[in-house]
């Protein structure tokens, strides 16, 4: 598959951005921009794939981050995509820069990244060569579930490198679920251990001064998804498709969700299997529960 560089497309969205940002004082809103991020890990210790691993993160954030704060693209992009990038003015750099005043992010996959200069020498480039590194996504044991690793440590290593990067911006946790296949069983333990993990470590986060404002879980029902359509799902109640009427039923972690919601007492049962079932990825059960600590410091939804 050729993927070309998306000549113009977001760079007229980046310059976009600030036109909504002149409107905010007429109507005293906020202005964000909300991004897809991955979990990014160098497939091996060498320079070479920490080097990529990086490209990766200024090709997928800093294409857009790096103007909103900068007024400028990073510079490895523009070193690789060369004349196929836009450039700003210096009129379009100043007002572009500060125009957001948060950034929503949706995270749901982790991927290894090696190292792949062969692409770089190619005549007819496109925008996955110019990063010159390949991904393959960390798949669970079993990667005929396409359950996704649960990798909190991963996710707060997003979170630091943006506040090192672009400062402390205010972050609305937009999209954050577990998929499963369709038609399996409503004792989703696989979506419980998964949002007791990503909500344990914005407890986390909260306590290091990350300025995170949000959570939004993906999502309150199966829906038909964008890259799999019914094939996975990732709601809270499942959607009998095979009933006229679409029946609806609560699944496990639908429960989980609303008595965390409330601050009430998970289920003894529940809570002992949460902690046998859960991933080694960087995640320490014996955080302490995010409803007892910090329920009045963000806010948390489904979608």
């Amino acid at each position: 598959m050729t993927v070309s560089f998306p000549n113009g497309d977001n760079h007229h969205i980046i310059r976009s951005e600030n036109n909504l940002f002149r409107l905010q004082g007429l109507q005293r809103g906020l202005i964000g921009f909300n991004l897809l991020v991955f979990g990014l890990l160098p497939r091996t210790n060498s320079t070479e794939d920490v080097s990529a691993t990086q490209r990766f993160q200024d090709f997928f954030i800093g294409w857009f981050m790096n103007p909103f704060t900068f007024g400028d693209y990073p510079d490895i992009m523009k070193k690789n995509a060369g004349p196929r990038l836009p450039s700003f003015t210096q009129k379009e750099s100043n007002l572009v820069r500060g125009s957001i005043d948060f950034l929503g992010i949706n995270f749901y996959y982790t991927f290894y990244v090696t190292n792949s200069p062969s692409s770089l020498p190619m005549h007819n480039r496109d925008y996955l060569a110019d990063i010159s590194a390949e991904i393959e996504r960390m798949y669970t044991n079993d990667s005929s579930t396409n359950v996704v690793p649960i990798t909190p440590g991963v996710f707060l290593g997003i979170l630091d490198s943006l506040r090192d990067a672009y400062g402390n911006v205010p972050i609305y946790i937009h999209e954050n679920g577990q998929q499963t296949p369709q038609n399996s069983s409503l004792d989703d333990w696989p979506r419980v251990n998964y949002l007791d993990a990503y909500i344990r470590s914005l407890v986390v986060a909260l306590g290091s001064g990350l300025n995170v404002k949000g959570y939004f879980v993906w999502s309150f029902l199966d829906a038909f998804e964008l890259l799999v359509g019914y094939e996975s799902s990732y709601g809270l109640y499942y959607v009998d498709r095979n009933d006229p009427n679409l029946r609806r039923q609560p699944k496990l972690s639908a429960e989980w969700y609303s008595n965390f919601l409330k601050g009430k007492l998970m289920d003894p049962k529940i809570t002992k299997e949460t902690e046998k079932n859960a991933s080694v990825l960087s995640y320490n059960p014996s955080l302490l529960c995010a409803t007892e600590t910090n329920q009045n410091t963000f806010d948390i939804q489904s979608e």
